[in-house]
């Protein structure tokens, strides 16, 4: 006679249904009771099952996970050629051949490797075989390209590391934006964020942008370093490092000099790596959270109200930001802004330096030479320098911040320099002051139009060679003496005056107009001196030929 056993299902499921009830709940023992009479068996039997907690009976078969087929150390080969055909023949979108096709070219053309030929004899291998067991021994493509696990790092100090970034805002655009460049409709909202490392302190502005833009950047970058208006808002400094992805904005020269110029190391994320095992900037979620938090808990309440302008929206975000700092840190009992603190380095946190220092450092340089008219163009605009420096190629250090730029030539800085206001309108006149490269032509120059050279230079003759620079001796001369300081200093009558006028005019003063005679008249009946009669006739009929020379034109 068989013993009467229970089930372990029965039992199993015994267990489930005892959890549910408390320790000393009545229906426990109809419970166990019922199950006793059901398979006829005692109570004790039952209490005995409980304890000893038997496992369920394996359903498998016993050869379970190996093939009848083929062999398991030669399945194992094939699938792992299989799955190397499939890898070596794979694209960046993802596309390779086919596990029919793979299995085709091991059966009938063979596979070199390392270790030897190896060719699957025809109709040994099909589809469902190789892929299950390709499943089953890990060569499949998922598990194959599953990434290596990341390293989670932290900043020790505060401002010891930044992490960087920009993510283009769910609002999309302002209605109001700050600039629009013809022809490319409006620029995109974007939020452009920084977030320490250490303590997860945030900053964060909106800048309407065509892309990412070095400019925007470190503008941006400048305002997360200063000083901030609002009250309370402590985050500032300069940091140690700057953490960002391989986009335009780190691989931009300019942003590498001013980083350069402030002492910043930049690091960019970890490049994708040519096996494609590892995604390029897996550890920057420090700086994409707070974005994602800034969606979903300040730009969602735009649908109430939008922001109209830039301005208006960054002071919004500045008043979240102050709210989200002093939440708590992601793992110290404290709030972020209070770790930023407490965590500084010894001395406390480097400022920033001014502004019009900082756009220094953003300046490129760029070869030009200078035009005729001492100007230099860029980007159509011209700009004059110094008179000095026509003709010459010089350096040009443009500033990404500012309308001025600089030159330098032969170790030496010019400049700043200013857009030129244009040629100058026809009948006026000017002049540049001589520059030193003009005086150093004038005087050789000068000097070429006073040197000889003996007559041996064409004739070779000895006689002819100057043996001694002899100077000719002074023409005599007599100084120049002003008539005016030995005559008598006023005409003796206005006849004279007239007389004389006429002979300085070398006319007539019948011949000259009326209006021109009238001020003859006029001149010789108020003085007779004769300094101030040929000085003001001079003056008078100066003018008189200008007038006419433009009415001429």
């Amino acid at each position: 006679m068989n013993k009467k056993t229970v089930p372990p299902e029965a039992i199993a499921s015994l267990k489930v249904r005892l959890a549910e009830l408390s320790r000393r709940a009545p229906e426990r023992q109809l419970l166990i009771k019922n199950t006793a009479l059901f398979y006829g068996v005692s109570r004790a039997t039952i209490y005995r099952a409980l304890i000893t907690d038997p496992k369920p009976k394996s359903a498998r078969r016993a050869d379970f996970g190996r093939s009848r087929k083929v062999p398991k150390e030669d399945l194992d080969l094939y699938c792992q050629l299989i799955a190397a055909l499939k890898w070596r023949t794979e694209n960046k979108k993802g596309h390779h051949i086919s596990t029919s096709k793979a299995i085709e070219i091991l059966e009938q053309h063979g596979v070199q490797t390392p270790d030897g030929f190896v060719m699957a004899p025809i109709g040994l291998l099909d589809k469902s075989l190789v892929n299950r067991y390709i499943r089953l021994f890990g060569y499949d493509r998922e598990r194959l390209r599953f990434e290596p696990p990341c390293v989670r790092f932290q900043a020790r100090q505060s401002n010891e590391c930044w992490q960087f970034d920009i993510s283009p805002s769910d609002l999309k655009e302002v209605e109001e934006p700050a600039w629009i460049e013809p022809g490319r409709g409006k620029p995109t909202l974007s939020l452009f964020s920084v977030t320490d490392d250490r303590s997860g302190v945030n900053y964060t502005e909106y800048w309407s942008v065509y892309g990412e833009e070095v400019e925007t950047a470190l503008r941006f970058l400048y305002n997360a370093m200063a000083p901030k208006k609002e009250e309370g808002f402590l985050f500032q400094g300069i940091p140690q490092m700057i953490y960002l992805d391989n986009g335009p904005i780190a691989k931009s020269n300019v942003f590498k000099r001013v980083m350069y110029s402030l002492g910043i190391a930049v690091h960019k994320h970890e490049p994708q790596k040519e096996d494609a095992k590892r995604t390029t900037a897996r550890s920057k979620g420090k700086v994409e959270r707070p974005f994602r938090t800034v969606k979903e808990a300040h730009e969602a309440l735009y649908h109430l109200h939008k922001p109209k302008t830039e301005a208006e929206a960054n002071e919004w975000m500045l008043r979240y930001l102050r709210h989200y700092n002093n939440q708590d840190h992601r793992s110290e009992n404290h709030s972020r802004l209070e770790d930023w603190l407490a965590n500084l380095p010894e001395g406390g946190f480097q400022e920033i330096c001014s502004f019009e220092k900082f756009r220094s450092f953003a300046r490129e340089p760029e070869s030009k030479t200078v035009g005729p008219d001492a100007t230099i163009s860029i980007d159509t605009v011209k700009y004059e320098v110094s008179p000095e420096l026509v003709g010459e190629k010089v350096i040009v250090w443009w500033g990404l911040f500012d309308n001025e730029l600089y030159v330098e030539h032969d170790e030496k800085r010019f400049g700043p320099y200013k857009p030129s206001g244009g040629p100058i309108p026809l009948h006026s006149y000017r002049r540049h002051k001589k520059t030193k490269r003009q005086k150093t032509a004038d005087k050789i120059e000068g000097l070429a139009k006073n040197l000889s050279v003996p007559r041996s230079v064409l004739s070779g003759k000895e006689e002819d060679k100057m043996t001694k620079l002899v100077q000719s001796p002074p023409m005599p001369s007599k100084p120049f003496v002003d008539r005016f300081e030995h005559e008598e200093p006023d005409f003796e009558s206005p006849v004279l005056a007239k007389l004389a006028i006429s002979q300085y005019l070398g006319r007539s003063i019948a011949e000259l107009p009326e209006d021109s005679k009238s001020f003859i008249v006029d001149l010789v009946g108020r003085t007779l001196n004769k300094r101030e009669v040929i000085g003001q006739i001079k003056t008078y009929f100066a003018r008189a030929r200008r007038k006419e020379g433009k009415r001429a034109h």
